[in-house]
């Protein structure tokens, strides 16, 4: 994880502002940095997202294919992560010092997203223990400034919404067996469900408060972390604690109907944002992942 170096007196001014909830860039302790998200930036993909958390960016692209369903659930589709952390975003990144940080956020997004409760994994079964939708989900971190867990599930759930597959025709063979054609038309296509796509919420422990959407310089004045998945209903599906240091159940308690109440509060405003990109159709500007 790329990490910055602060003297003592910056960390207490670090620390006073953010007790008075005045943190210093000027947003209160529940408060996000400004986000940006770009839908369809990758052409050879079935969905993609861009987002903009800060100075923290990261790019997600979703690609569908036929696969053999898993023996534990016949009637499901799944879907495999990789994320990968570029050597831009940070120079620490180097050679194989993203590693241990890619695999880390690619095991929690396993735990997170892929399950029947995240994704709806049904709509993904094509003919029941013999083909199933295989979705490739893959991050590439471009900047990194903090909080890479909620920008990833923003950008998951954007690029998730965004995702087109091609509408699959099944019958019958002249031995008996079942024939699989793909639409060749476009616009042709099935959407994927994100109702209940949980976004995470970070909310770091500074001093006697905690923060949401931390900075570098606030995640290295943090002794511990507690990262949520939050459904729209407010629900949390998973939690993990990072960080050295140790949370008392009442702070754990706190955290966590803060990070409910944010985590709930966020979807909203993300799904209608995502609408009206789409409204737009082609008239809409596009930037591109470069620009």
């Amino acid at each position: 994880m790329a990490t910055v170096q602060l003297s003592e007196a910056e960390k207490v001014y670090v620390l006073h502002g953010i007790r008075d909830d005045l943190r210093v860039d000027g947003r209160s302790c529940e408060d996000y940095r400004h986000v940006e998200i770009e839908t369809d930036v990758v052409s050879n993909t079935d969905g993609s997202a861009k987002v903009t958390l800060g100075h923290t960016a990261v790019l997600v692209g979703v690609k569908a294919e036929m696969a053999k369903p898993r023996p534990a659930a016949p009637e499901e589709g799944y879907l495999e992560f990789f994320v990968d952390c570029s050597a831009n975003a940070t120079p620490k990144f180097e050679g194989r010092g993203g590693e241990e940080l890619g695999m880390e956020l690619t095991n929690t997004l396993y735990r997170v997203f892929n399950n029947k409760h995240s994704v709806d994994l049904g709509s993904l079964c094509i003919s029941p223990g013999e083909h199933c939708w295989l979705l490739y989900v893959d991050v590439l971190l471009l900047q990194c400034d903090g909080n890479l867990y909620d920008a990833i599930s923003i950008g998951i759930k954007a690029a998730l919404f965004n995702t087109r597959i091609p509408k699959v025709l099944i019958s019958e063979g002249e031995e008996g067996g079942t024939e699989i054609e793909l639409s060749d038309d476009p616009y042709d296509c099935v959407r994927l469900a994100v109702d209940n796509v949980p976004c995470m919420v970070t909310l770091c422990k500074v001093g006697p408060r905690y923060v949401v959407d931390a900075t570098l310089q606030e995640k290295a004045c943090s002794v511990a972390s507690l990262i949520m998945a939050v459904t729209p209903a407010g629900t949390c599906t998973c939690m993990r604690k990072v960080g050295g240091g140790s949370l008392d159940p009442e702070s754990v308690f706190e955290m966590t109907e803060a990070g409910k109440r944010v985590g709930k509060s966020l979807h909203g405003p993300l799904v209608a944002l995502l609408s009206q990109e789409e409204s737009l159709g082609k008239k809409r500007q596009k930037v591109g992942f470069l620009g």
